[in-house]
């Protein structure tokens, strides 16, 4: 595996990215100097210049790329004079970030070299207050970690709830490679995708179909137009990347992706953007103001309702778009073996369960908690990790060391 940038969040955090690079064992060889290993950091030298990570040994044995720089410290400093996780938590700190950016050269197109990281000073704290801190970081961490990982887990879990209150029940997972398919079925659609066909997607819809007695099953260009409103990448404010969804919640996330270049299409309120590449990652989010979006995105916007009887909810069709109903479906439909997408003509072509307003309005009414109280975690989370932080450069400087 080839580490990037784009591994290293902005808390300087590893981790995988939706498309990790790979290279051979015999060009892993040729590059034995930028081998990481457990206890290294990585700094990105070039795109978000500064950002340190700390290699763990999750990671260790993967390379780097040219665009990030390894640093390897000598067994004799290790926990003696120096803990590596400690020098990671300091670069990352508001105060190791401003001394890195005094070194930072460049415009457009900002760089840093390994000469000037190593004119970057470090504070002499003793190892026992090295550990002191990092031993209180590292509470610290744990502790936004399962804050977001229960928020995660509000709204990735709903699937559930969301089944019980429809009265269906989740597709059975069916991994066969081999099934058969009539003839009339590939003369009636002119397909020749053996996957589509998969009994795993007809079995989905079909208990659908069982329920049309309690609900409506909709196909998706029957309720809802794929606005295709393309402005100037460039000219346009609130831009939204594939990496701004979160996968299964349809939660919005800061992403090291740079904003959108030549056209993106425009969204509204209540507008659903639903993302054709790789649609296993559920990319699914409900819009709560307008902008702009990747082109990689669909943008679904729900015909009115004529009758009260006929109203569809967009945070309902958003829910239910993440739903396991849907990637029965679209986890069959995939063309393209590097970057998989759906065809237009597929995306419109999905089938949904429609039930009466009032469920609709119940199932919406728990997202609207769940989300909530997903974002109370998560902003209970940064602002207790934005203290501790605090604290930690406020003991920096209370140990009257000089960098």
């Amino acid at each position: 595996m080839v580490l990037k940038g784009e591994n290293i969040s902005r808390e300087g955090e590893l981790a995988d990215v939706e498309e990790p690079s790979f290279i051979s064992q015999e060009v892993h060889a040729r590059f034995p100097l930028t081998h990481v290993e457990a206890g290294d950091l990585i700094i990105s030298v070039r795109g978000e210049v500064g950002k340190v990570g700390f290699i763990t040994p999750k990671h260790a044995g993967a390379n780097i790329n040219a665009n990030t720089i390894r640093i390897a410290f000598h067994d004799s400093i290790k926990g003696t004079e120096f803990e590596p996780e400690f020098i990671w938590l300091y670069l990352n700190s508001d105060i190791g970030q401003s001394l890195i950016r005094q070194f930072i050269a460049g415009g457009v197109q900002e760089t840093i070299t390994a000469p000037e990281l190593l004119q970057v000073r470090i504070p002499k704290l003793s190892p026992i207050k090295q550990r002191e801190l990092l031993a209180a970081m590292k509470t610290a961490r744990s502790t936004r970690q399962q804050k977001q990982a229960e928020a995660d887990a509000l709204l990735a879990g709903f699937d559930g709830y969301l089944l019980t209150q429809l009265g269906l029940t989740a597709p059975a997972s069916d991994a066969r490679q081999v099934f058969a398919v009539r003839l009339g079925q590939l003369r009636d659609t002119g397909r020749l995708n053996a996957d589509y066909f998969h009994p795993e997607r007809i079995l989905a819809i079909r208990a659908m179909e069982k329920n049309r007695k309690t609900m409506r099953v909709e196909r998706l260009r029957d309720i809802a137009d794929f606005v295709r409103d393309a402005v100037p990448a460039e000219t346009s404010e609130n831009y939204l990347g594939l990496a701004n969804v979160q996968s299964n919640t349809g939660e919005l996330v800061e992403s090291n992706e740079e904003d959108g270049e030549g056209l993106c299409f425009r969204y509204a309120p209540q507008d659903v953007l639903f993302a054709r590449l790789r649609p296993y990652l559920n990319k699914v989010h409900r819009a709560e103001k307008a902008g702009v979006c990747s082109t990689e995105f669909h943008v679904i916007r729900i015909h009115p309702a004529a009758k009260p009887q006929d109203e569809i909810r967009a945070d309902y069709l958003a829910t239910v778009l993440r739903s396991s109903l849907v990637l029965a479906q679209t986890r069959h439909m995939m063309t393209g073996n590097t970057h998989p997408r759906l065809a237009n003509e597929d995306v419109v072509n999905l089938i949904v369960p429609i039930p009466d307003p009032k469920i609709q309005a119940i199932i919406a009414a728990e997202v609207t908690r769940r989300r909530a109280e997903a974002r109370r975690l998560r902003s209970s989370a940064g602002a207790e990790w934005a203290a501790a932080k605090a604290r930690f450069e406020q003991e920096l400087l209370g140990e009257g060391t000089k960098p």
